[in-house]
């Protein structure tokens, strides 16, 4: 994160014509990873993802456990001589999603809805 002090290392080179402009100036260290030479902006990109990756890893895990508990209410179900699927359980579940998230929303809930319930 910071180290982005010598950027214009090589202004002195613009008048070179021998090669592409990326042979000019080097790229500033992390920018192809945040896509901006700023060094500020890179570290505010870094911190960004920093927290996206959490958020990434806490939804991951409650996917898994969602489709856990989903698969153990539809075996409870079924062990009870119950139908494997209740459709209008299903329908409450998209239009939560789909009111709150819209169209997005409908198809993330399918996917939930997929992860619960296994294969078909």
């Amino acid at each position: 994160m910071g180290g982005g002090s010598g950027s214009p290392v090589s202004a002195g080179k613009a008048g070179n014509t021998g090669g592409g402009r990326g042979e000019a100036t080097p790229p500033v260290a992390g920018s192809t990873r945040t896509g901006t030479d700023d060094s500020a902006a890179a570290e505010r990109i870094v911190a960004i993802r920093e927290r996206i990756d959490e958020i990434d890893r806490t939804l991951i895990a409650l996917w898994q456990e969602r489709a856990a508990l989903s698969q153990e209410v539809g075996a409870t179900r079924m062990a009870s001589g119950g139908t494997r699927l209740v459709l209008s359980r299903e329908r409450e579940i998209l239009e939560r999603f789909r009111q709150v998230l819209g169209a997005d929303g409908t198809q993330l809930a399918l996917l939930l809805l997929r992860a619960g319930r296994g294969p078909l």
